[in-house]
């Protein structure tokens, strides 16, 4: 090949390689302006939901339940003023990256559409906002149910119809029973009449024995909120001589993991030990007591960090997704905010309720109060449980002659409904001789509290929505 051949063979070569060189460019220049345009569209579109996770279910059981949407697009951090939920429920928001969080502090109604609506929703680069409206439907609520029987005792979940109930669990000898959202936890006395803690998957299979402080008694059985933790009062079987534990508070785990499942003693420094009353703080870590002295303590699940809060005869309750307590003092029933240790007293009731025996609190402020009724001649003609709003109006639930006797009021996780543990015909209805004795024949009526409307009557004792056993 001679050389002028060679300089016009590179000299193509040159050529082509600028012409692909070129062409490339233009290529690649033509991509950028679609990829561009595209992103320019989505941010001129607005943030697009890709996926929504909610679990109505674990919302209508508890509080803290969340609704998680999914943008295609980080997004700008959303104002709970910018969340609406239908029907209203309190709820939180939390904005991370291409997620929106609603938490409801509150269960939800069972059986019953929600709405939530999330306006404005801003993607980080601006561009136009996009309202978010996701809906979901409840489903019906269930509660368990403690029948006892003649040597056979069991727990049976039913709806809130009370149909189909299931036999859960049975066990000679139950005492109490209480719902974890993963168990229930059961009290029974043994053979050698001493108390053992059980405890089951919610179908009642996988029972196992949780371990104790001691050969003894179980009282006050309660659970929190969340985290699986048990808590009750434990007296030793040898305390009449003068040893062991008496009325002493302990906290355990339902989960079964290593030594997560062992008592562990509530023992406040330098006050009485002994325990009348307790209940857990809802969404907390915290416990408040009562002990035998009449000190009333908030303090961690150890005793650690207490603070003491007055002189108080008994504990009535703290509303689910409250840190409110509504305690009896010597001179009058208060509330007192936990978190603040400000206290107020109870609204007086307008008309006048009469009596008040038990006062069930409400998350709103609200309170169902159980009170006797009474005629001009002041004879004993009944028995009635009041709703009381926070400016103090008074409407009746339901109401009973003297032939029935009002034990327990409850309320469900969502305060929909209220269910009230009835002796009917208490003259000839003998208690059992149990260490924690109920009439031979009880009955579990529940009213929904919005409209006094009765819903069902139930047969048994000890339903999972209540925080503490019959007293």
């Amino acid at each position: 090949m001679s050389t002028e051949q060679g300089d016009r063979r590179q000299g193509r070569g040159r050529r082509r390689s600028r012409a692909f060189v070129a062409g490339f460019s233009v290529v690649v220049a033509v991509l950028a302006v679609v990829g561009l345009g595209t992103a320019a569209a989505s941010v001129a579109i607005g943030p697009r939901v890709t996926s929504v996770d909610v679990d109505p279910s674990a919302a209508v059981a508890a509080s803290g339940s969340r609704l998680i949407v999914t943008l295609s697009q980080s997004v700008a951090e959303v104002d709970p003023s910018q969340v609406n939920v239908s029907p209203e429920t309190p709820v939180e928001v939390d904005t991370s990256g291409r997620s929106i969080g609603v938490r409801f502090t509150l269960p939800l109604w069972d059986e019953t559409e929600y709405t939530v609506t999330i306006e404005g929703v801003e993607g980080i680069g601006g561009g136009s906002a996009t309202t978010v409206v996701e809906s979901f439907t409840t489903p019906p609520l269930g509660d368990f149910l403690l029948q006892r029987g003649d040597g056979e005792d069991t727990i049976f979940f039913t709806g809130i119809d009370g149909e189909e109930a299931v036999p859960v669990y049975t066990h000679p000898h139950i005492e109490d029973f209480r719902a974890t959202a993963a168990h229930l936890v059961v009290s029974v006395l043994t053979p050698e009449d001493t108390a053992a803690l059980i405890v089951t998957d919610r179908d009642g299979e996988g029972a196992r024995e949780l371990p104790l402080p001691g050969f003894g008694f179980i009282s006050n059985l309660q659970v929190a909120d969340r985290g699986e933790t048990i808590g009750y009062t434990f007296t030793d079987a040898s305390v009449g001589e003068g040893r062991g534990d008496e009325s002493m508070l302990y906290t355990a785990s339902a989960q079964e993991s290593a030594g997560a499942d062992a008592p562990v003693a509530v023992q406040v420094s330098g006050a009485d030990p002994r325990v009348a009353d307790f209940r857990f703080v809802p969404d907390t870590a915290s416990v408040l007591l009562l002990s035998f002295d009449g000190t009333l303590l908030l303090t961690d699940a150890t005793g650690a960090n207490a603070t003491a809060l007055g002189s108080a005869l008994e504990i009535d309750g703290i509303a689910r997704g409250t840190s409110v307590a509504v305690v009896n003092r010597f001179d009058a029933t208060v509330q007192i905010d936990l978190t603040t240790a400000e206290e107020q007293q109870l609204v007086e009731a307008d008309p006048d309720t009469g009596p008040i025996s038990a006062v069930a609190p409400l998350p709103d402020g609200a309170t169902l109060r159980t009170n006797a009724l009474f005629d001009a001649d002041g004879v004993l003609i009944g028995s009635a449980i009041t709703h009381v709003a926070v400016d103090g109006t008074a409407t009746p639930i339901t109401v009973f002659d003297t032939s029935d006797a009002v034990i327990q009021t409850c309320v469900s996780p969502s305060a929909r409904y209220a269910a009230i543990l009835v002796a009917p015909d208490a003259a000839s209805n003998p208690y059992d001789e149990y260490l924690l004795p109920l009439p031979q024949q009880v009955e579990t009526r529940i009213v929904q509290i919005a409209d006094a409307e009765p819903v069902v009557s139930l047969a048994g004792s000890s339903i999972s929505w209540c925080q503490v056993p019959p007293q």
